[in-house]
């Protein structure tokens, strides 16, 4: 078992990225350990395939700096928020026992994120209750409940309950997007056009967290919503 400070969860390889690669990079820079789970291998995406996608993963976990780096399974575009699929979650998290973790937007375009986010959601909870019973290899696993679950926002622009600046990240967030080449802008590419291989949509990486970045006075920043108040320990630590 490895211990992480945060746990990133996706429904599809490239959602971390494209969601919170700015503060998975900032977390990193800071000492803490970060993991992904990616929930399915997107293998319905219009463009590459399942295992090309598994190698841009880890290719991006590598810019990322991440601890670990894992892929669940689960069916993309059909994976249901079951038993099943919980206890699969579940085992996850009590296996890396994060303090934080961050998943799919609760609303979205993609109907695997707004999924992706109360299956996690749910699973978090889940583990936390001793009557669950999971195992990970012959051993037993301990519960285990984040102390904070955060969703960072992806396609639509919804409005955060918070922001984190990642002045300086956006650079290398912007390549481990581009890690995941099968998917992304290529005036090349004779595969089919799809909405998220404009290089509008690339641009967008910069200039959506350019205006976030402004709203709160920093150059670059990315929003999160969260399923309770978010509390600080005094005016002081706000910026």
């Amino acid at each position: 078992m490895m211990k992480l400070d945060i746990l990133v969860f996706g429904a599809h390889p490239d959602d971390v990225e494209l969601g919170c690669g700015g503060t998975i990079l900032k977390e990193v820079s800071l000492g803490k350990k970060v993991g992904i789970i990616d929930l399915t291998q997107g293998e319905l995406g219009t463009r590459g395939s399942g295992e090309l996608r598994i190698i841009e993963a880890n290719n991006a976990a590598k810019i990322m700096g991440v601890a670990v780096r894992e892929n669940l399974g689960f069916a993309d575009g059909f994976f249901t928020n079951d038993k099943e699929h919980q206890l699969a979650v579940i085992k996850t998290i009590r296996k890396y026992q994060p303090d934080i973790v961050l998943c799919n937007a609760e609303d979205d375009r993609h109907i695997d994120h707004g999924k992706g986010s109360q299956l996690v959601s749910d699973a978090c909870f889940l583990s936390g209750l001793v009557k669950i019973k999971t195992s990970l290899g012959d051993e037993e696993q301990e519960k285990w409940r984040p102390q904070q679950v955060y969703h960072y926002i992806q396609w639509k622009n919804s409005t955060p309950h918070f922001v984190v600046d990642v002045t300086g990240f956006i650079p290398a967030k912007t390549a481990a997007v581009l890690a995941y080449s099968s998917q992304f802008y290529d005036p090349k590419s004779t595969e089919p056009e799809t909405p998220i291989t404009s290089k509008n949509f690339i641009d967008s990486i910069k200039y959506r967290a350019k205006d976030l970045g402004r709203l709160i006075g920093v150059e670059h920043a990315e929003g999160f919503t969260s399923e309770r108040y978010v509390a600080v320990e005094n005016l002081s630590k706000l910026i």
